[in-house]
């Protein structure tokens, strides 16, 4: 899966710093910090992409695309953050 866009990281940027102006601990850094900070995590994963993929089950390794690779990915680290979230996503009562 390609990097994103400059478009869409400063869609994903604008969005996350709505976000976090709303919660009860914000996140204490400046816009041009968290714009890099999605800068690095996109090329991060990027860079790792083929680590993911042989790390993951054979069985889904070669039967899923990359979308479903990438949507477990992001399932999985929310989840480790947010599982309220992740249920509101993904629906179910566990």
């Amino acid at each position: 899966m390609a990097v994103l866009s400059d478009n869409v990281r400063l869609k994903l940027w604008r969005g996350m710093m709505r976000y976090w102006s709303a919660e009860w601990e914000p996140i204490i850094v400046s816009a041009g910090q968290l714009l890099d900070a999605v800068n690095a995590t996109d090329d991060w994963v990027d860079a790792n992409s083929a680590a993911l993929n042989a790390a993951l089950p054979a069985a889904f390794r070669t039967t899923a695309g990359v979308e479903q690779k990438a949507f477990l990915l992001a399932m999985v680290a929310l989840a480790r953050r947010d599982p309220d979230l992740v249920r509101s996503i993904l629906g179910g009562t566990d």
